[in-house]
């Protein structure tokens, strides 16, 4: 896998690439890291998604963690934001969260969350990072009776995550039918007893996880069938998640899409309406549509603008004091109520609206005009890093393209290097125009990383 941790954790194709050495390593690094300051026995909670491989890794994981003298909780299978809310409010130590996310099953993930039930910062990653693959000598073990137990504690921790959302929830979802994608992951277990306590009437789908069948053509990443399954079944609106739930999009009553971007809009037009939200602001990335800015001008909320990423978003969130953050892909954080984005509460907030409201949803979708964008990916050579903005026939083509479209769209270029790729978004109001700009930018990225 080359250097462990990415933007999101460590992630690989399961057990080839994460192995389990791999797992167990990182479980013992991170938990002497998370606990080094710790007086008495360390807890470290343990959550997973529905993959096949996650029971594997989550095994390998507690051989590392009670290998160096903490108790691993495992919580099962719930919502990254449930385990990371569990962390801080049960003043563990620590956790770990097993998921590869909206990926396809082949791959997995663990992603390492602090005592505060964030994700751990860069600096702390990159020791662990250290410990792992350069100074694994440096991990002392446990000696006899000074190891960890593994507790066992799945059902009381769902039943208390479901009971907090329902708390959550003040209004009688009555009278609204919802389709519900919930993509074979870890939503599956709760969505369709939540929100028929909360009054709603569910149409289920994909929430039948055998292992192998996580996010395969069906949850946020996948919405066509949820959108055909809305007007067929003349749903109010539909909701589908990704395979940890913490994403959230939805489709409205003629199956149009309703993306994080419209999701926001919503939520903070209501919030601000009942004084809700903080300081008249939120935090979205810059990715968000145009379009969003101009909503959040008409009805006066000031936009704080962060990097590409859950933890940009919340750190925006918490150096401001905002309470509501959030990106296009559906990652939406409610900052009075959960440490991190999750899917479950923003569907249950979004349909709160919905039936308080007394208007359909393509109705409180329309106060966000969204501007057509296109965004295409580069892959590119470790030794083409950052050529983007240092190649002279890649700027100047990107500078044209920008005076092209003046204060009516923008050109963003940017690195990812967990995908090993040049991300490529062009927005304005012409779609055949940045369609052309996007692709002729990319075929000149291509030409100039190819030679």
């Amino acid at each position: 896998m080359g250097r462990i941790f990415g933007t999101d954790g460590a992630k690989g194709v399961a057990i080839t690439e994460l192995t389990c050495e791999l797992a167990m390593n990182i479980g013992r690094a991170a938990t002497v890291v998370m606990t080094r300051k710790v007086g008495k026995k360390p807890r470290i909670f343990v959550g997973k998604d529905t993959r096949i491989s996650s029971d594997i890794i989550e095994a390998a994981l507690c051989a590392g963690i009670c290998s160096v003298g903490a108790d691993a909780v495992l919580l099962g299978v719930l919502p990254i934001a449930a385990v990371a809310g569990f962390i801080k409010d049960k003043e563990a130590d620590g956790g770990f969260m097993i998921t590869a996310s909206h990926n396809n099953i082949e791959y997995n993930g663990i992603k390492l969350l602090g005592a505060n039930g964030n994700k751990l910062p860069d600096e702390t990653e990159e020791e662990i990072e250290r410990l792992v693959l350069d100074e694994p000598g440096r991990v002392a073990l446990a000696s006899r009776l000074a190891v960890g137990r593994i507790i066992h504690s799945q059902d009381a921790f769902r039943q208390e995550y479901e009971q907090f959302l329902e708390g959550c929830i003040k209004t009688d979802l009555g009278g609204i039918k919802v389709a519900i994608d919930c993509a074979n992951g870890n939503a599956s277990e709760i969505a369709e007893k939540l929100f028929n306590k909360l009054g709603a009437e569910t149409v289920m789908a994909f929430n039948t996880p055998d292992g192998t069948n996580i996010n395969q053509e069906c949850g946020s990443m996948h919405m066509s069938q949820l959108m055909e399954l809305v007007v067929k079944e003349k749903c109010d609106c539909g909701i589908a998640f990704d395979g940890d739930a913490d994403r959230c999009l939805a489709v409205d009553e003629n199956g149009e899409l309703v993306d994080g971007d419209k999701i926001i809009a919503i939520i903070a037009k209501s919030y601000k309406e009942r004084g809700l939200l903080k300081r008249d602001s939120l935090v979205i990335t810059i990715m968000a549509n145009i379009g969003f800015s101009n909503f959040a001008a008409e009805n006066g909320i000031t936009v704080i603008k962060s990097g590409v990423g859950e933890r940009n978003v919340l750190e925006k969130m918490l150096d401001g004091g905002y309470n509501i953050g959030g990106q296009q892909n559906g990652h939406i954080i409610f900052l009075d109520d959960a440490v991190t984005a999750d899917g479950m509460l923003t569907a249950a907030r979004l349909l709160e609206i919905l039936a308080s409201s007394g208007k359909k949803m393509s109705e409180l979708a329309n106060i966000m005009t969204k501007y057509p964008q296109v965004m295409t990916d580069v892959k590119i050579l470790p030794k083409f890093k950052e050529i983007w903005k240092n190649d002279s026939e890649i700027t100047s083509l990107i500078e044209k393209y920008d005076e092209e479209l003046g204060i009516s769209g923008r050109i963003l270029v940017r690195e990812s290097t967990a995908d090993a790729a040049i991300k490529i978004m062009a927005e304005g109001k012409d779609f055949k125009n940045i369609n052309v700009m996007a692709m002729t930018l990319a075929d000149k990225i291509h030409e100039r990383t190819n030679r």
